[in-house]
C-alpha cells in the first residue's frame, strides 16, 4: 500500500505531515472553517463510499468499494479508506478526511469502540489512518455525521434543536443542539434503538429483549413479513407470488415497492413499523424536547406510507399532547449520501491546521530558496 509519503513531489508541493484533529468538541464554528475541499467516508459492513465534497456540500466526485469477505479484519477496511482517499487526491485538493463509522466511536473520535457489523473492537482508526495519509483525519459515528449533513444542507436547516433517526437494519440516532453534535460523557450517545419499548419482547442482537429497533427497523419489517410468508398466511400471497415461493428472498426494498402497489399486507407492514416509530419518537420527545426529528435510513425511502402512521401515533403517546408544542417529523433529505457529506463537513472543521502548516512549510522553503539565490550572487559577485 503506498501512501502519499512514496509519491515523488518537488519539496514545495509535498503534503503536510500527519496531523492530529481536534478532540470531543467542535473548537471552531462550521461559519468560518475554511471554504476547502475535504474527502467524506461512509462505512458500512459491506461497503465503503468516498466522496469529495466542497464547503457547500456538493459531491464533486464520488467513488465506491465492496470489503471482502464483510471486513472480517481491520486491516481491510483501512486498506480500502487509504486507496479511496488516495486515488481521490490524484484529481482533487484534499484538505481533510472525515469518516463516518457504523459503531461506537470514543469521545476523542480516534477508536471504534465497537462495530456491530464489522470486526472493529477498540481499533484507533483515526491514529492508524492519519499515519498513512498527509491531511487531517476525524472519525464519527455515522449517524452523527449524517445528522450533521441534515442540519447543515437538508431537512434540518434552521433548527436549533434536532433529533436524527436513522432507520436500516437497525436503529441509529444522533442529537444536535446549537450547532453541536451532542456525543455524551464517553462518545456512545444516540444508541436509541436499544431503548427498551416491550419488556421480555422480541430478542436483539445487542443481548437484551424488546429493544425498540426490534419493532420499529428493516429487520423488523422483514422478519414480520417473512414469518406471515412461512405461515402460508393468506394476506401474504401476494408477496408468496412475488418471490415465488422462495421465502427468503423477501427483502424491506421489495415490501416497499409492493405497498406502492397497493399489497394490502405491505401496506399494513409498514403502518405497524411506522406506529412503533411514533410511539418512540414520543419517548424521545419527552426526555429531549427537540424542535425537529428527522428520519433517514434506507427504510425511510417508503416516505408517508411509514412516516405518516409515525405521525399518528406520535400525537397519541406524547406526554402531555394538546398542551404543549409539537416537533416537525419529516423525511431526510439527502439520502443514503448523508453520512459521507457530512463527515466531509465536519472534517472541513480541522482543515485549517493543514492549511496553516503547509503555509508554513511554503513559507520556510520560500526562505531557503531566498537564501540559497543570495548565497549564490554573492558567490559570483
Amino acid at each position: 500500500m503506498s501512501t502519499y509519503r512514496d509519491l515523488a513531489a518537488p519539496i514545495g508541493s509535498r503534503r503536510a505531515p500527519v496531523l492530529r484533529t481536534v478532540g470531543t468538541r467542535e473548537r471552531r464554528s462550521h461559519l468560518t472553517a475554511p471554504r476547502v475541499p475535504t474527502v467524506g467516508i461512509d462505512i458500512g459492513g459491506t461497503k465503503v463510499m468516498a466522496g469529495v465534497v466542497d464547503a457547500d456540500g456538493n459531491i464533486l466526485e464520488k467513488l465506491r468499494a465492496e470489503t471482502p469477505d464483510k471486513s472480517k479484519s481491520p486491516q481491510v477496511v483501512e486498506d480500502t479508506i487509504a486507496e479511496l482517499v488516495l486515488d481521490l487526491s490524484d484529481r482533487h485538493d484534499v484538505h481533510a478526511v472525515g469518516i463516518g463509522a457504523a459503531g461506537w466511536v470514543d469521545a476523542d473520535r480516534n477508536r471504534v469502540l465497537f462495530a456491530p457489523h464489522l470486526s472493529w473492537r477498540n481499533e484507533p482508526l483515526r491514529d492508524r489512518l492519519a499515519a498513512r495519509l498527509s491531511v487531517p483525519v476525524l472519525v464519527d459515528n455515522d449517524a452523527n455525521t449524517a445528522a450533521w449533513a441534515e442540519w447543515r444542507f437538508g431537512a434540518g436547516r434552521g433548527e436549533d434543536h434536532l433529533v436524527m433517526i436513522t432507520l436500516g437494519t437497525g436503529i441509529g440516532g444522533a442529537i444536535l443542539e446549537d450547532g453541536q453534535v451532542k456525543r455524551g460523557k464517553f462518545g456512545v450517545a444516540g444508541e436509541f434503538g436499544h431503548m427498551q419499548v416491550v419488556p421480555g419482547g422480541h430478542r436483539c442482537p445487542c443481548g437484551n429483549r424488546g429493544c425498540w429497533e426490534q419493532y420499529s427497523s428493516g429487520n423488523a419489517l422483514v422478519r414480520e413479513a417473512r414469518e406471515l410468508a412461512a405461515a402460508d398466511s393468506p394476506v401474504a400471497y401476494g408477496i408468496i407470488e412475488h418471490v415465488k415461493g422462495s421465502i427468503g428472498d423477501i427483502t424491506g426494498p421489495m415490501i416497499t415497492e409492493l405497498a406502492r402497489e397497493g399489497d394490502a399486507m405491505c401496506i399494513e407492514l409498514l403502518q405497524d413499523i411506522g406506529q412503533w416509530l411514533g410511539v418512540g419518537i414520543a419517548n424521545l420527545a419527552a426526555a429531549l424536547d427537540p424542535s425537529c426529528f428527522v428520519i433517514g435510513g434506507g427504510v425511510s425511502a417508503a416516505d408517508d406510507l411509514l412516516i405518516g402512521p409515525a405521525r399518528d401515533a406520535f400525537k397519541r403517546h406524547l406526554t402531555g399532547r394538546g398542551y404543549r408544542p409539537e416537533a416537525r417529523i419529516t423525511r431526510a433529505q439527502l439520502g443514503p449520501e448523508a453520512g459521507m457529506v457530512g463527515a466531509a463537513d465536519l472534517a472541513r472543521l480541522v482543515a485549517r491546521r493543514f492549511r496553516r502548516a503547509k503555509r508554513r512549510r511554503v513559507e520556510r522553503y520560500e526562505r531557503f530558496e531566498r537564501y540559497t539565490q543570495g548565497r549564490r550572487d554573492r558567490d559570483t559577485a
